[in-house]
């Protein structure tokens, strides 16, 4: 089983960057595809950008932050990072990581994960 927290979130205005970090305790990290979602007030809870678990580390980013984010992951501190840049007010929403163990970034549906943190908070102003 593996715990995750997320970290990094703040209040920016548009076009900042922020780095968000999700920080995983228990075993095995590096067999574990790694996910960040986020959800606004009102709306469902959507893919953001994923990490697999194998030695190329494959990534998949949703179109909305395609070109402004960079997901990327370091085994040895079992941590992945999100750096979100040219933030708009429309990346404002709680953001979540989540981890499957084995898991192909191909799937980016929320019931694919196993493991989930509680979440920072990300608000953009105009």
């Amino acid at each position: 089983q593996v715990k995750l927290v997320e970290s990094g979130g703040g209040v920016v205005q548009a076009g900042a960057s922020l780095r968000l970090a999700c920080a995983a305790s228990g075993p095995f990290f590096s067999s574990y595809t790694i996910g960040w979602f986020r959800q606004a007030p009102g709306r469902e809870r959507e893919f953001v950008a994923a990490i697999s678990w194998t030695a190329s580390s494959t990534k998949s980013y949703a179109d909305s932050v395609k070109g402004r984010s960079t997901i990327s992951r370091d085994n040895a501190k079992n941590t992945v990072l999100l750096q979100m840049n040219s933030l708009k007010p429309e990346d404002t929403a709680l953001y979540y990581c989540a981890a499957v163990r084995y898991g192909s970034v191909s799937n980016r549906a929320i019931i694919a994960y196993d493991y989930w943190g509680q979440g920072t908070q990300v608000t953009v102003s105009s």
